[in-house]
């Protein structure tokens, strides 16, 4: 199957939005998982978008580590002047592993446990980290809805974008309005944040603002198997 570069489908959408220089920006929901992440895309998008990160990550092992991903994040969104300038805002979803465990599955599929990331197991948590934060992005009317994992070379962008559509896809076929036309809903926008030197940017601001940076992406399989 072709790959598709959704770094250009962002900057065509990108190219629309700034055309609309007189207008307000649009609301924008971004679903992340840690400081580190998050830097460069805010740097990129909070003058494009009111940005509010939404923190859902019920997949995070031990839960030292969430909370610790928690406060470097918050601790950044105070030092960090586009953050501030743009008033991101921070919404923290509550923190079950047991959410986790039951959309991978890796308890009855055991052979997920050692599988290398990008995977299946992978794939199943990218959709419900998405699909909880996409929720809340419809049942609070932002405009549009995104997530900070494209920016890692350790996920499958492919993977994050296909869950991404086929979210939007759902909301339009199950919501539309009383003439048949598709309601004011929110929009999923595409993005592959590690092109275009995101990741290394990322890694940049890591560095100038101190923030703690990971060495595993979060689950316990990630955690065993990241020798």
């Amino acid at each position: 199957m072709k790959k598709i570069n959704y770094q250009k489908e962002l900057d065509k959408i990108l190219a629309d939005i700034s055309s609309k220089q007189n207008s307000e920006k649009p609301s924008l929901l971004l679903h992340a998982c840690c400081g580190p992440c998050s830097s460069y895309v805010i740097e990129y998008l909070s003058s494009i978008f009111n940005i509010t990160i939404y923190y859902y990550n019920p997949n995070i092992h031990p839960s030292e580590e969430y909370y610790r991903r928690l406060n470097e994040l918050k601790k950044f969104l105070t030092v960090f002047p586009d953050a501030i300038k743009n008033q991101v805002q921070l919404v923290e979803d509550h923190y079950d592993p047991e959410e986790y465990f039951a959309a991978v599955n890796t308890r009855e599929e055991v052979e997920l446990c050692t599988e290398a990331e990008k995977g299946e197991r992978c794939r199943r948590c990218y959709r419900l980290r998405m699909e909880r934060a996409w929720k809340y992005a419809c049942q609070n009317n932002f405009d549009w809805f995104t997530t900070t994992l494209s920016i890692s070379p350790h996920k499958d962008s492919q993977k994050i974008n296909a869950i991404g559509l086929q979210l939007d896809r759902e909301f339009a076929e199950s919501v539309n309005n009383s003439d048949g036309n598709p309601a004011s809903r929110t929009k999923f926008l595409p993005s592959d944040f590690k092109k275009n030197g995101g990741f290394l940017r990322s890694t940049q601001l890591t560095t100038e603002y101190s923030l703690w940076r990971q060495d595993y992406c979060g689950c316990i399989y990630s955690m065993r198997n990241k020798k």
